[in-house]
């Protein structure tokens, strides 16, 4: 079950302020990190809400996020859509993709849903890589950023696209925790928990696992849709399977099933890529490293074990039972 702590939002707003003064006082590079964070963010509380609380460890999230970049950068770009109605469309293409997935593949668990995920994604992988209409493995470019003149935002701003992907962030974590908290997030929950007993309840399982899907889906949409915004550029780079992996990874190295982890396992990720990355070239040996350790540690990630501790830290601790004198019981022998 998932409740949004004190400490769970405590977490959430340091990382989120911390994003936000690291890009309002750092340079361009800086800010640009800062929008590789938000959208690898996104696009593992996606994951998280699906895997950790759903039981469903997908892999073609990665996919789900490029199809909605897709659909966003034709509709712009070879139809010349204006900007906010392909993104409408685009998240609409990642919900139907993202469902359809769930749906075929809701009767399956465990290993089979992992494989069933990644054949599924290698698919679209392949069709956008194939297709010379956009692009092939040459991609596409000419994709323009949102005009929100009339709200006093230039987007071509890198210090105001940065917060704006924070802001996006924070909107995606709060839609994400509604839904968990939700009768249907409770059911999910139970799902994950024991599925066979919520048959037996009469719980649809299939369509709930679809719907999870679908939800996690319009959250990788949004991903997708800020990818495509930030290079203006989109390749089928976006929908290879290592996209999927690496979001997986960021998930258990945050912490799985917490909702704030995958958003700190994001920031861990991306700080060390950039900074190690200055003093060697061997940086995913070190991240390997803290990954392992975040494994034996428990399995929890850095912030879940770190959840764990303080919890046992505050936890009050029951009153001790007052011990008996020894001189009343040795009265109460003398006198047997």
């Amino acid at each position: 079950m998932f409740y949004q702590t004190h400490l769970r939002s405590i977490a959430l707003i340091l990382a989120l302020g911390f994003l936000a003064i690291y890009a309002s006082f750092g340079s361009y590079f800086a800010r640009e990190i800062v929008v590789e964070i938000t959208i690898l963010a996104i696009l593992a509380i996606s994951l998280d809400f699906c895997a950790g609380f759903g039981g469903m460890v997908s892999l073609c999230h990665g996919a789900i996020m490029g199809i909605a970049a897709y659909v966003f950068t034709i509709m712009g770009v070879k139809l010349g859509w204006p900007s906010l109605p392909s993104a409408t469309l685009g998240l609409l293409a990642a919900v139907l993709f993202s469902g359809m997935v769930g749906w075929v593949t809701a009767r399956t668990s465990g290993i089979f849903f992992i494989m069933a995920t990644l054949a599924f994604g290698q698919m679209a992988y392949t069709f956008f890589f194939k297709s010379r209409w956009l692009g092939g493995d040459d991609g596409m470019g000419g994709i323009s950023r949102f005009d929100l003149s009339w709200l006093g935002l230039d987007l071509n701003d890198a210090l105001v696209f940065a917060l704006l992907g924070v802001g996006v962030l924070f909107l995606v974590y709060v839609v994400a925790s509604i839904l968990l908290r939700s009768g249907f997030g409770r059911v999910l929950c139970g799902i994950h928990s024991n599925e066979n007993r919520m048959q037996a309840m009469g719980v649809n399982t299939a369509k709930h696992k679809a719907l999870a899907m679908a939800c996690s889906g319009f959250m990788a949409g949004m991903a997708g849709i800020i990818a495509a915004q930030h290079t203006l550029y989109i390749s089928p780079e976006l929908l290879i399977w290592t996209v999927s992996g690496e979001v997986l990874l960021v998930v258990i190295l945050g912490g799985i099933g917490t909702l704030v982890g995958p958003v700190i396992g994001a920031i861990i990720l991306i700080m060390m890529k950039h900074e190690l990355s200055n003093y060697t070239d061997y940086w995913h040996m070190i991240v390997g490293v803290v990954l392992i350790l975040a494994v034996l540690a428990g399995g929890r990630g850095v912030y879940g074990q770190i959840e764990v501790w303080l919890e046992a830290f505050f936890k009050p601790q029951a009153p001790k039972e007052p011990k008996e004198p020894t001189e009343s019981k040795e009265k109460e022998q003398d006198l047997a």
